[in-house]
């Protein structure tokens, strides 16, 4: 497996777990739920990307922009997680930043997928693509343990 796969397999569950969150309702025990298995995906997923995706972009010229942007894009989606934390889940403010949160997950993971894993894919080696899968599902998966 490449990294490219280990991110999509982390992007896929990520969509779902998005729409599932939006189809919750109310100050709910499905709703706590669903933003809880959300929250603990998105912030394994950026912890192991950044370190292992990311990282070994920036030591490329044409890598240091992308990942920058990329970077600063999982802090937007943190905040986003912080403004959830700190509204009543009832509330309509909760689930319209829970919308704003669902579209820039979506965002993200469509730039990753249809712009950055292009240019990766010429920065990196196939033996690092392997070698950085592998080391991203140990720290995903330490992340979520």
């Amino acid at each position: 497996m490449q990294i490219f796969e280990a991110l999509r397999e982390s992007h896929d569950r990520q969509r779902a777990m998005a729409e599932a969150l939006l189809a919750t309702t109310g100050d709910s025990p499905e709703r706590a739920q669903r933003y809880s298995e959300l929250k603990d995906e998105l912030l394994a997923h950026a912890r192991a990307e950044e370190r292992f995706f990311y990282s070994p972009l920036m030591k490329h010229d044409a890598g240091v922009d992308l990942s920058r942007h990329g970077v600063a894009e999982h802090h937007e989606m943190d905040e986003l997680l912080e403004t959830l934390e700190d509204t009543d889940p009832s509330s309509p403010s909760w689930i319209a930043t829970a919308r704003k949160l669902k579209d820039k997950i979506f965002h993200h993971l469509e730039d990753e997928e249809h712009t950055f894993f292009q240019q990766a894919g010429k920065m990196l080696t196939d033996q690092q693509k392997t070698s950085l899968a592998s080391q991203y599902v140990k720290d995903y998966q330490d992340a979520l343990d």
